[in-house]
């Protein structure tokens, strides 16, 4: 089984076309403007629309800061830290009002296939089946799988492909059961 380690912090991060924010491409699969799997961490600096993505399955979800109020028409959506993620169509293109000041998200958007983000489960095992899979922690902790054990520090995107459905467990080095600080993430491309 190949994986990968990625640390936000060790990816340059570039900016939005409205400069509202950038983004750190964690990872594109496969690699290049054609990717059918897209996984980034950006910083919202200033309100303004999302880019759109037509054909594109999204997920996103807050890491740090009070939160975004998204707007789909008339449909508001507040996104704050702890909720889980919110999924919606890439060519929906929400605006977006921070609700007091930047924020920091994760986000995982997939074309040609199905995608997941789930926030992790303290004490809980995560097996659901995927072509490929991984976490992104945004604190330090021990992830298991089923026959290794990996050290994470904080602000790291493990993926692993092929991703199978072997239980896996991240526990945060600081003991912190109580909330989530992780997510798991899996892509399973259309044949």
């Amino acid at each position: 089984m190949g994986f990968v380690l990625v640390n936000a912090e060790s990816v340059a991060p570039q900016p939005w076309r409205n400069g509202g924010g950038q983004t750190r491409e964690l990872l594109a699969w496969p690699p290049g403007p054609h990717w059918r799997l897209r996984i980034s961490r950006a910083d919202i600096a200033a309100d303004g629309p999302f880019s759109a993505f037509p054909g594109v399955q999204r997920w996103f979800t807050v890491l740090q800061g009070a939160g975004v109020l998204l707007t789909f028409g008339d449909e508001e959506r507040r996104v704050q830290p702890g909720d889980a993620p919110l999924y919606f169509d890439g060519a929906a293109a929400p605006g977006c009002y921070l609700l007091n000041g930047p924020t920091q998200d994760l986000n995982l958007m997939a074309r040609k296939g199905s995608g997941v983000m789930r926030a992790v489960q303290p004490g809980h095992e995560w097996s659901e089946a995927c072509a490929m899979r991984g976490i992104y922690t945004t604190g330090a902790g021990v992830w298991c799988g089923a026959q290794q054990t990996l050290q994470l520090c904080a602000h790291t995107l493990l993926w692993m492909q092929p991703g199978g459905k072997d239980p896996w467990t991240f526990d945060a080095a600081d003991g912190a059961k109580a909330k989530a600080n992780a997510w798991w993430l899996g892509f399973t491309p259309e044949e």
